[in-house]
């Protein structure tokens, strides 16, 4: 297992995060878009949350993550979070989680995820589904007691 600890940089996946909420590209991200983006990711069914991070894997659009985009997801992920957890030894590199979840996910071994391929895979990983389905006004609400 690998030590990960703080001092990440956020920039990548910032600019991964910042594309995907501008929905019409224009640099820019409305109000609107915004709220959208925010009512998905906080508030919408595991299956909308599972579309919404579909598309964020999915950098150029054509219905199907291949291995190189979930490489530069994994890897801005892994460059935000510097050195904060502890990873299993087939975990501890972006390449190799990219390998470990193709190798889980990619039913056809044709080299790219469907979004069918992505919701089920997902799905079977009980930590994605905790991730996803964490209620953050329950857990506000918990804090304040």
């Amino acid at each position: 297992r690998v030590a990960i600890t703080a001092g990440g940089d956020p920039s990548q996946f910032a600019s991964h995060v910042f594309k995907k909420f501008d929905t019409n590209s224009d640099g820019c991200i409305s109000f609107k878009e915004f709220i959208v983006a925010l009512s998905i990711t906080s508030k919408g069914s595991l299956d909308e949350k599972l579309d919404w991070a579909f598309s964020l894997y999915d950098l150029d659009g054509d219905g199907f993550i291949s291995s190189t985009e979930m490489l530069s997801i994994t890897t801005s992920i892994y460059e935000m979070v510097g050195n904060l957890f502890f990873l299993p030894k087939d975990e501890d590199t972006p390449q190799k989680l990219v390998n470990k979840i193709f190798s889980q996910m990619d039913k056809d071994k044709d080299g790219r995820l469907t979004r069918q391929e992505f919701k089920e895979g997902s799905k079977m990983d009980t930590l994605i589904v905790q991730a996803l389905s964490i209620d953050y006004n329950q857990n506000q609400k918990l804090e304040n007691k």
